[in-house]
Parts: structure tokens; C-alpha cells; sequence
């Protein structure tokens, strides 16, 4: 069983990095894109927001399969989450805007989808940065009160993804439509209803 889980947490790994792997590859060789700080842009926030919707998979993952194990990709799953956001983030500001904080704070008071993005970014970056048993410590019972953010993150996520697109696509319907349905899962009452039914399906199995 270990070494099972073990494999899949070297899988994650590997697929974590490959997005920022073949981007830099791209880069280097100079066939990225017409508009690099774009297409940039998008591959790290497309990244984010993909594995922080697995992250927040995990656990009804665990519920529907009673796969205990797969909770254990939370944690490295999270970690690229905010890595991708903080990259994201850090493309906007340094690359696109120069460091230039005067049109950053403009741009920030105009577009909606920013204003809903910062925090959510910031909100990974502690979570990544308080994810250490030191700080599990230090923090006692708090420490699961502040990671439960995650899902307040969740939801900008999926609100910064939805207001960037300027006419409605499906992705980021879908997206949107995903992130509740995760999050739904957290609720006690359908968590119930949930090992209730797993539980006949394997006494019928």
C-alpha cells in the first residue's frame, strides 16, 4: 500500500513540474509564443487552477472510493497549487507591469477578475508557507481552522477564471460547476449520505 501511494506522489511530482519544465523549454528556444507574457500567463494560471481543483478532490475522492491513501496527495498537490498561483501572479506583476505598483493598483481597482485572484493567491502561498509540522505545532488547533481556507480559495479561483474570459465558454463553466460540487462534498449531511450508500453498495457487492 505505501508503495502504491508512494508511486502516485512520485506521479504528481512528475506531472507538476512538466507544465513549467516544457514552458521554459519553449522559452529558451524562443517558439512559445507571438506574446510569451501571455501564453505564459495563462499556461501558469491553467496550471493553479487545475491542481488546486485536484487538491480539493482528494477528499471526496477518498469519501466515494474509500481509498483512504489518496488523502495523502493533498498535501504535494497544494504545494504546486500555490507554486502555479504564485508564478502567476509574479508573471502579472514583474514581467507584464514592470514592477510598475502605480498601473498594478489601477488595474487592480478596475477588473473584477483581479481583485478576486490576488487573495485567492495569497491565500495559497500561506497555506504553502504554514504546511510544515513546525507550524502545525506552533499553530495547535488553529492550524485547521487556517487551512480550511483552501476552499475559500477555491472559490476566487473559480470566480478569477469565470470574470477573465470576456464572452462565457464552457471551460470556465465547467470549472466553476466543479469547484462547487467539491466543495458541497465538505457538508456534513451529504458526507453522511455519501458513506451511507457506499457502505449498501458493498454489502449488495
Amino acid at each position: 500500500m505505501r508503495r502504491q501511494v508512494r508511486w502516485w506522489v512520485v506521479l504528481v511530482h512528475v506531472a507538476a513540474w512538466l507544465p513549467l519544465v516544457l514552458t521554459a523549454w519553449s522559452l529558451w528556444r524562443g517558439t512559445l509564443s507571438v506574446d510569451p507574457i501571455r501564453e505564459v500567463t495563462l499556461r501558469t494560471g491553467r496550471v493553479a487552477a487545475v491542481t488546486l481543483g485536484l487538491t480539493l478532490a482528494c477528499t471526496p475522492a477518498a469519501m466515494l472510493t474509500g481509498y483512504g491513501p489518496v488523502r495523502r496527495l493533498r498535501k504535494p498537490l497544494g504545494l504546486y497549487a500555490a507554486l502555479y498561483a504564485v508564478l502567476h501572479l509574479a508573471v502579472f506583476v514583474v514581467w507584464d507591469y514592470g514592477l510598475q505598483f502605480d498601473l498594478i493598483w489601477f488595474e487592480l481597482r478596475a477588473k473584477r477578475f483581479l481583485q478576486v485572484g490576488l487573495p485567492a493567491v495569497l491565500i495559497l502561498a500561506v497555506l504553502a508557507l504554514t504546511s510544515t509540522r513546525g507550524w502545525m505545532r506552533r499553530l495547535g488547533r488553529g492550524w485547521r481552522w487556517l487551512h480550511r481556507s483552501v476552499y475559500l480559495a477555491g472559490l476566487l479561483a473559480a470566480l478569477h477564471y469565470l470574470w477573465t474570459v470576456k464572452t462565457l465558454r464552457p471551460a470556465p463553466l465547467v470549472y466553476v460547476a466543479v469547484m462547487v460540487v467539491l466543495l458541497a462534498m465538505r457538508i456534513l449531511v451529504l458526507q453522511r449520505a455519501i458513506r451511507r450508500l457506499r457502505s449498501k453498495s458493498h454489502k449488495l457487492g
